[in-house]
């Protein structure tokens, strides 16, 4: 029988992709030839071996309308020659060449939507920029009747928004082995993108009224402007600034946290709706975390108790919950054995069969 192509498409550096790193991974393994294509900087280190096939494109721009204007057009010439039976468009930032491709090569095509792009505070806070995607997505998605997105929440959305039906592939993470380690510091961790929405300008600031450093694991749209606070407030030896970290380090450092942070300003449904991988990643290892009171949290956290759920990301708000985190040992103790439970429910072995029977459906 035909080994079946499925190629993905994102636009940022394959090795800090853990999502698309473990979706990959379970169709690689199902016997699926798959190929994942994302971009390559001037400071990209070596890809790492995988079980499936990667691509990078190299651009001359990096950020910006320019780079996806140019992304854009190599990422159509690649695909145009490339053999495949299924496009998957990762984010509405690929989704046009993948879109055109499919038409053109008379492809079958998968939106996975890890966002609601538009949506998003970097996008919704620009009218011109808003615009411009909004009318992309408008003419886009309706055209991908068959996709998958991160929560429930989610699929409502693109439900009302354009009358499809996405199934639900949480951000899970893969459920292994627990070890538990005796951490030399209490220190507080955020992993993930330094984005803009992700509550920098309050958290930062709340740090100085509580006993313990914050380690940022990560780079983003507002790592500069987030460096640029804490130089404000002279936190320099009270938040720590790791950038990019690949997923074996990050494993060391997030094993080792006494807290996660998963924090999201209430601009736009993106962050309000959302199901962030980070929130899975500490449950994995069994950290306590400061998590937002939105949608997608609040159910978990009524089945399990893993979270200190805080409904503003006021300065106050914050450092009032990290103290009481970090003094109230009987709350933590407790959160983090609900962790034990919620893990074993809420793990990528169980996302895995939902991915791999929506494939199956389409491809045979």
């Amino acid at each position: 029988m035909e080994i079946k192509r499925v190629v993905c498409t994102v636009t940022n550096d394959l090795n800090y992709d853990q999502r698309m790193m473990r979706i990959c991974t379970s169709l690689s393994g199902a016997g699926y030839d798959v190929l994942l294509v994302g971009r390559k900087k001037r400071d990209s280190l070596p890809l790492q071996q995988k079980s499936f096939r990667q691509k990078r494109l190299f651009c001359f721009f990096e950020q910006g309308k320019l780079f996806y204007t140019e992304y854009n057009i190599r990422l159509f010439f690649y695909l145009l020659f490339l053999k495949q039976d299924v496009i998957c468009a990762i984010d509405l930032d690929t989704i046009l060449p993948c879109l055109m491709i499919s038409k053109i090569r008379g492809k079958k095509r998968v939106y996975d939507a890890h966002e609601l792009f538009c949506e998003m505070e970097e996008i919704i806070s620009r009218p011109a920029i808003y615009s411009m995607w909004k009318a992309i997505e408008r003419y886009a998605v309706p055209q991908f009747t068959n996709g998958y997105t991160i929560g429930e929440c989610y699929a409502e959305e693109f439900r009302k928004m354009y009358q499809v039906d996405y199934k639900i592939v949480r951000n899970a993470t893969v459920l292994q082995p627990l070890k538990i380690v005796a951490p030399e510091e209490t220190y507080i961790l955020y992993q993930g993108a330094v984005n803009e929405g992700r509550s920098f300008e309050t958290l930062i600031p709340a740090m100085r009224h509580v006993k313990a450093k914050l380690i940022v694991c990560g780079e983003g749209n507002f790592y500069e402007q987030a460096q640029a606070i804490v130089r404000e407030y002279g936190l320099e030896d009270k938040v720590i600034f790791k950038g990019y970290i690949e997923p074996a380090m990050l494993k060391t450092y997030t094993q080792n946290a006494y807290i996660g942070i998963t924090l999201f300003t209430n601009e736009g449904k993106s962050n309000y709706l959302s199901m962030a991988n980070r929130f899975f990643d500490y449950m994995h290892f069994c950290i306590p975390q400061l998590c937002m009171a939105y949608p997608e949290y609040v159910k978990v956290n009524s089945q399990y108790e893993i979270s200190y759920l805080i409904k503003n990301t006021t300065q106050e708000t914050i450092a009032k919950a990290l103290n009481e985190l970090l003094e109230d040992t009987t709350l933590h103790a407790r959160l983090k054995a609900n962790c034990l439970k919620a893990r074993e429910e809420y793990c990528w072995q169980k996302q895995e069969i939902t991915l791999l029977h929506f494939y199956k459906t389409i491809l045979g």
